[in-house]
C-alpha cells in the first residue's frame, strides 16, 4: 500500500471520521495522497512513512469540509474593514462605535459600514437625527445586517436629493416622519438613491476583503461556498466578481467557490446575453460562476417579503400590503426557462410564501419546457412556506437551501416578525422537518455577513430550534419544535447537500477518490447532549489535503460572527 501524505488517526485518545454518506458511516482513520482521500479504515499505520503528516483526532470528529450554500464573504470581509457594528446590540452602542470610527478616519469622504439590528430601534427604523449627532459633517450610509435597509444621515439624504416630495421607488420605500419627510431609513430599492453616489472600491481592496472573509470562513471549517451575489453593483460594497477572478488567478483563493450571477430586476430577458458572457469569463482556478441569483422578494420585517395574504397590523387585523414580487411572475417563468436551457443553476431568494410559490412555479415552467436537465436549482431562506408547496420541492427537484440559524425565537422574531405574520403563517416558518419528511434535498448556508457563518451554531438551532449558547441570550422556548431535524441530517445538509447544489461532486463526503476537503472538530457532537452542539469548535481545516486553518495559530473565528445574534432575513 502506498505511503500517504497525510493520515488522520484516532490514536490512543480516540476520535473518528463522519463520512457523510447515506449510511452515516464512521471510520477510525483516513489517509490522504495527492490531495485526495486514498484510504479509509480502522488502522492505516502501514500508510505512514517518514514524511507523512499524522494528525491525531484526539477525541474529535473529522468531517467533510463544510460548504456554505449562500454567503457573502467579500462583503463580510469589507464590513470587517469598515465601521463594523456587528456584535453590538443597542442604539447607544451603535452611536458610540460610529462616533469612534469617524474620529479614527477623519479623511474618509463617507462613513461606511453597517451590521445594526432592527430590534434595537422602535419599529426597526433608526433616524437621521440620531446619526447626525455623531456624524454631522460627512455623509453616512450604514446598511443593517440583512442588507435590506440602510441608516443614513441628513448629509446623505441631502446629497441624494431625497425630500418629502421624492416618490418611493417601485422596489423600495423611504421611511418618513409624520409630516412625510425622510426620517433616515431606506428600505430595499430606496437604498439605491444613496449608494449610487458612493465611491467605488478598488479591486485590490475587494481582494483584501475576500482574503479576510475567506480566512474567517476557514476558521469555522468552511472549505467551499456559493457567493450569493456576484456580477453586479448591487449594494454599496461593489462587485465581488473581479476580486474572485483576481484571487483565483494568483492562488489566493483557497476555498472552492461558485458565484451566483445577479439577475438585475430593473432589466428584462435582454440581460441573459450579458450573464452568459460573464459566466464564460469567470472560470478561473477554484472559482466558477455557474449560478444565477434571482431575488424574488424582500424581508418580512419591512413588509417587502411577498405574501399570499396581506400582512397583519400587529393586532390581528389585516393591512393593505402583501409585499413585493421583485420579478413579475410571468417574466420569472420565462427567465427561468431560458436560463435552465443554458445550463445555469437557479439560486432564488424567497422569504414569503407567495415568493416561494412563484419560484417553484418558475422551475415547473422550465421543467415542462426543457425537460429534466439536472441543473440543481435551489431556493434560499424559505422562511414562510405554504403547506401545499412543501411537497413540490421534491416533485420539482428543487433543493431547500436552509439558513438554519434563523429558525429560533429571538427579539426580532418576537417583536417584528410574528405580530405582522399572524398565528397561521408564523406556524409555517422554516419547515425543515416537513421538507425532510417530504423527501426534499436539503442544503445549508449562513448568509454571512447577515449572521454568523458558524455551521455548528446553525446546526444547534436546526436540532434544538433554540439559539446556540454562543448566540442570543434569553429564556425562549423552542420555536416550532416539530420542525426540528436530527444532527446527522443537519451535518449532511452542510456538507454533501451543499456540495450537491454547488456541483462539487468530488467533495462533500469522505470516500476514497474524493478531494480531501476536511474539518476537524474539537469534540464529537454526536457523543454529547444536543444542547451542547453549538459549543463545538473547529481545530483545523484542510483544502485538498493542505491545512488552511489551525486553531493553534490563534486565528480562531468568533462564534458570534458578524451577527451578534440571529437575524431572520438576508442580503439576498
Amino acid at each position: 500500500m502506498r505511503v500517504a501524505d497525510l493520515v488522520f488517526t484516532g490514536g490512543s485518545r480516540g476520535g473518528r471520521a463522519f463520512l457523510s454518506d447515506a449510511a452515516r458511516s464512521t471510520a477510525r482513520a483516513v489517509a490522504v495522497t495527492d490531495g485526495r482521500i486514498s484510504a479509509i479504515g480502522h488502522d492505516l499505520s502501514e500508510m505512514i512513512g517518514p514524511d507523512t503528516e499524522v494528525v491525531d483526532l484526539a477525541g474529535g470528529l473529522l468531517v467533510p469540509g463544510f460548504q456554505d450554500a449562500h454567503v457573502h464573504p467579500v462583503w463580510g470581509g469589507l464590513d470587517m474593514l469598515r465601521c463594523d457594528l456587528s456584535g453590538l446590540a443597542t442604539r447607544e452602542q451603535y452611536l458610540a462605535r460610529i462616533a469612534e470610527y469617524a474620529a479614527e478616519h477623519p479623511d474618509d469622504e463617507w462613513i461606511l459600514g453597517g451590521g445594526w439590528q432592527m430590534s434595537a430601534f422602535p419599529g426597526g427604523t433608526p433616524t437621521a437625527a440620531d446619526l447626525d449627532t455623531v456624524v454631522p459633517d460627512r455623509p453616512a450610509f450604514l446598511p443593517n445586517r440583512d442588507g435590506h435597509g440602510a441608516w443614513v444621515n441628513s448629509r446623505a439624504l441631502a446629497l441624494a436629493g431625497i425630500t418629502a416630495e421624492t416618490p418611493d421607488p417601485a422596489d423600495g420605500r423611504i421611511e418618513r416622519d409624520a409630516g412625510g419627510a425622510p426620517s433616515g431609513t431606506l428600505h430595499e430599492g430606496a437604498m439605491g438613491l444613496v449608494n449610487r453616489l458612493l465611491p467605488a472600491e478598488p479591486v485590490e481592496r475587494l481582494v483584501e476583503a475576500l482574503v479576510q472573509g475567506q480566512r474567517y470562513l476557514h476558521s469555522f471549517g468552511v472549505t467551499a461556498w456559493q457567493d450569493a451575489i456576484v456580477g453586479t453593483e448591487y449594494g454599496d460594497a461593489g462587485d465581488p466578481l473581479p476580486a474572485y477572478r483576481a484571487a483565483a488567478a494568483t492562488g489566493e483563493l483557497t476555498g472552492r467557490v461558485v458565484g451566483a450571477l445577479w439577475w438585475d430586476r430593473s432589466r428584462g430577458l435582454e440581460q441573459i446575453e450579458d450573464i452568459v458572457e460573464r459566466r464564460a469569463a469567470s472560470s478561473v482556478g477554484r472559482f466558477r460562476a455557474r449560478s444565477v441569483k434571482i431575488m424574488q422578494d424582500g424581508v418580512a420585517e419591512n413588509f417587502t417579503a411577498a405574501m399570499l395574504e396581506p400582512y397583519c397590523d400587529g393586532h390581528g387585523h389585516p393591512r393593505e400590503d402583501s409585499g413585493i414580487s421583485f420579478v413579475e411572475p410571468e417574466l420569472l417563468k420565462e427567465a427561468a426557462t431560458r436560463l435552465d436551457a443554458l445550463g445555469f443553476t437557479l439560486h432564488f431568494h424567497a422569504i414569503g410564501d407567495r415568493a416561494v410559490r412563484e419560484c417553484l412555479d418558475a422551475v415547473e415552467a422550465a421543467l415542462l419546457h426543457n425537460g429534466p436537465r439536472g441543473n440543481r436549482h435551489h431556493i434560499s431562506h424559505i422562511q414562510v412556506v405554504h403547506p401545499d408547496d412543501v411537497p413540490r420541492f421534491r416533485a420539482l427537484d428543487v433543493t431547500a437551501n436552509m439558513q438554519m440559524l434563523w429558525a429560533t425565537l429571538e427579539p426580532q422574531m418576537v417583536d417584528l416578525t410574528i405580530p405582522f405574520l399572524g398565528d397561521t403563517r408564523s406556524a409555517w416558518q422554516y419547515p425543515f422537518g416537513d421538507l425532510l419528511r417530504s423527501g426534499a434535498v436539503l442544503a445549508a448556508g449562513s448568509d454571512w455577513s447577515v449572521s454568523t457563518p458558524n455551521p455548528l451554531a446553525a446546526m444547534h438551532v436546526a436540532v434544538n430550534r433554540r439559539s446556540a449558547p454562543t448566540e442570543w441570550e434569553g429564556d425562549y422556548p423552542p420555536f416550532l419544535p416539530e420542525q426540528a431535524i436530527d444532527l446527522g441530517t443537519a451535518l449532511a445538509a452542510y456538507t454533501s447537500g451543499s456540495a450537491y447544489v454547488n456541483h462539487l461532486d468530488d467533495t462533500g463526503t469522505i470516500a476514497v477518490g474524493m478531494r480531501a476537503d476536511l474539518a476537524l472538530l474539537d469534540r464529537d457532537p454526536f457523543a454529547h447532549p444536543v444542547e451542547e452542539i453549538g459549543l463545538t469548535e473547529v481545530h483545523g481545516t484542510w483544502v485538498e489535503g493542505v491545512r488552511v486553518y489551525d486553531a493553534a495559530d490563534g486565528v480562531a473565528g468568533d462564534s458570534r460572527g458578524r451577527s451578534g445574534g440571529v437575524e431572520a432575513q438576508d442580503l439576498g
